[in-house]
């Protein structure tokens, strides 16, 4: 994942995890305006949420933030 990509996760997760708490949860889309401006990096997401993890349709932001800082 660019390192662009890997920015804008942990910006979007600290940002809902400050305004809902520890336990909110997230899809792929939410790192995405609800216009398709930039359809690579909506599919590098979706490729790496869906394909690479097999994560379900709403995970923890707390867990997303995680697995990105680590490299995953």
């Amino acid at each position: 994942m660019r390192a662009e990509l890997r920015a804008k996760i942990i910006q979007i997760c600290h940002k809902k995890i400050a305004s809902k708490g520890d336990n909110v949860g997230l899809s792929f889309y939410a790192f995405f305006a609800n216009k398709n401006d930039d359809p690579v990096l909506l599919m590098e997401a979706a490729t790496w949420w869906i394909q690479t993890h097999q994560l379900d349709h709403f995970v923890k932001a707390t867990t997303i933030k995680r697995m990105v800082e680590q490299g995953l």
